[in-house]
Formats: C-alpha cells, structure tokens, sequence
C-alpha cells in the first residue's frame, strides 16, 4: 500500500488565508538564542560553601585530636571528670560531622532549586447568611 502524498505546505502559506482577509502581512521571526549566566550569587554561595565545608574539616580533624589526647590523660588518670570530658567531645565531633552533612543538603537544594512549587488554593464564598436566607434563596430560584 502507498502512503498518500500530502503536500507539503510552506509555514506561512497556512496563514495566507488570514493575510488576505485581514489585508496585512506576517513574517516568522527566527528566537534568538541567549545564553543562560551564572548569577555572582551563585559564586559566592560556592565560595562560602568551600570556606565552611573546609572549617568543618578542620574542626573535625583538631577535635579528633583532642580526643585522643583527652583519651589517654583519662586513662592515665582514672579520673571520671577526664572520661566524661572526652565524651562531651566525642558528642561535639559527631555534631559538626552532622553539620556537614546539613551543609551539602543546603548546597543540593540551593542549586536546584525548591523542589515542590507552592500551590495556591482559593476557596471562594459563594454566599454569606443564615441557613434560612438560604432556603429563601433557593425556593425564590425554584418559583422562576
């Protein structure tokens, strides 16, 4: 079987019909294409994000050493005051390991963006009254 053969139609001859009618002319102007840039917002927040991801390193690595060196003087000493000082740290620690965490969430999100757009519901009164002006309207509707 043969596929009939549709002519092929020029994009403009499509609005010949409307030129003629409406004694004008029309041209399709080709979109001109624009690049999208990178706001300086965008850099900055980049810029900040590298400064605080890299103190958070440097917080966790310092206190791991702290740790360790509080672990050993609690050993050394026996002394329950050292142990519950070292466990205090270890608590600070695993906090600002959190905090990175919270802090590479906050990039994601700031790059793409909200993720669920809010929605706007208008809920519109359609009448203000008393059951019984209600009833009166309706029974005045259902007499015309």
């Amino acid at each position: 079987m043969q596929k009939p053969e549709i002519p092929s139609q020029e994009p403009m001859s499509m609005y010949n019909g409307i030129e003629d009618a409406l004694d004008v002319e029309t041209s399709i102007v080709p979109k001109e294409k624009t690049e999208v840039v990178k706001p300086a917002m965008f850099e900055q927040i980049s810029k900040d994000y590298e400064y605080t991801r890299g103190n958070l390193y440097s917080l966790i690595e310092k206190g791991q050493e702290a740790v360790d060196g509080i672990l050993e003087l609690a050993q050394e000493s026996d002394s329950p005051r050292a142990y519950e000082v070292a466990g205090n740290m270890i608590k600070n620690i695993a906090d600002t390991t959190d905090k990175l965490m919270d802090l590479q969430k906050k990039l994601q999100e700031v790059e793409e963006g909200p993720a669920n757009p809010q929605k706007n519901v208008t809920n519109n009164t359609m009448f203000v009254g008393s059951t019984a002006d209600l009833a009166k309207f309706l029974k005045s509707q259902q007499d015309k």
